[in-house]
């Protein structure tokens, strides 16, 4: 696990709006560390596959946005969609889900996901490297949970979507005892 289990400390690539900017598309490139957007708050972070891939959009990114609430009545701060994409996929995919309350996370390089030991090969499928599929509840920097799918393995056969959806994570916030129990994993430093 990451130093005393805080999350890896890297610098990500993001776009911003930006209305000074002129033209049809008002953004601007800003990088925000892992501080920037870690410290003080309370996150869910979830990581997926990839954009636009029919599990993430059916169901893992959809229902964590319709329970941004209820994540919110239990103290979350922001609730975080993580993929090894790009900026520009991350957004599109978003506005393509309508997607409302989710901070979308491009880990273009994958450097975050890698030091998580979360980048498996996914070239059965024509990815390259891509993220396990894991959620996680971070507090100020600090792990405290984590739920990774089963199977974890590069050019995994199956595509494991058993505990690291929202329902899970919101049963453990709130206590139950059926949301099961994180898989252990070895982490990158």
């Amino acid at each position: 696990m990451p130093l005393n289990n805080q999350v890896p400390l890297v610098t990500f690539q993001t776009r911003v709006r930006d209305e000074s900017v002129p033209g049809d598309n008002p953004f601007r490139w800003q990088e925000l560390s892992s501080k920037d957007i870690f410290s003080g708050k309370k996150t869910v972070l979830f990581a997926l596959p990839g954009a636009f891939t029919p599990t993430c959009s059916s169901n893992h990114l959809p229902r964590y946005d319709e329970l941004f609430e209820e994540f919110k009545s239990q103290g979350v701060d922001q609730i975080i969609c993580l993929s090894v994409n790009d900026a520009f996929v991350m957004f599109q995919w978003s506005k393509h889900l309508g997607t409302k309350n989710i901070f979308m996370l491009p880990d273009g390089n994958g450097e975050f996901t890698r030091k998580m030991g979360m980048l498996v090969e996914k070239e059965n499928l024509g990815f390259g490297m891509r993220s396990w599929r894991y959620s996680m509840l971070v507090n100020d920097m600090v792990i405290e949970k984590m739920f990774v799918e089963p199977d974890f393995a590069d050019n995994c056969p199956t595509d494991p979507f058993e505990s690291s959806d929202a329902d899970t994570m919101m049963a453990f916030l709130k206590g139950s005892t059926s949301a099961g129990v994180a898989k252990p994993h070895a982490f990158i430093g």
